[in-house]
């Protein structure tokens, strides 16, 4: 089998084609969710905070220097990461939730216990009572 026939055959099947939609669903959900954080929650984090605008929020480690830029840990965009992510994985949470509630067998009605076998002695002597009554 040649390579190109191999691979077509690879990028052809279902959970390829269904793996491809999932990322690009995915990488636009992420965009929404960083723009709804970016964008709408943490202005009124900030404003709660009192005027703090987070990805303004650094550590300066070295000062810039001529034309050379300043060395910085930009730790506000990193807690704006977090919550992006926090948002993205409880999503992500409750559509699996949702998927697996949709997945389980619906409960089957009880069926009515059988009589458990009557053994041959009481079967027995049932059999004498009933022909000693007939007498």
């Amino acid at each position: 089998m040649s390579f190109i026939k191999e691979f077509k055959e690879f990028a052809m099947r279902g959970n390829v084609i269904d793996m491809a939609v999932g990322v690009v669903i995915g990488g636009a959900f992420g965009k929404i969710v960083s723009s709804l954080v970016g964008d709408v929650i943490m202005p009124i984090v900030g404003v709660l905070t009192g005027g703090v605008n987070f990805t303004d929020l650094k550590f300066t480690l070295k000062d810039a220097v001529g034309d050379t830029a300043a060395v910085t840990v930009n730790y506000g965009s990193f807690i704006q990461t977090m919550v992006d992510f926090t948002i993205i994985a409880f999503c992500i949470f409750c559509v699996v939730k949702a998927i697996n509630s949709l997945k389980k067998p619906k409960a089957e009605e009880p069926k009515a216990e059988e009589p458990a076998p009557v053994p041959e002695d009481i079967a027995l002597l049932t059999q004498i009572r009933d022909l000693l009554k007939n007498k």
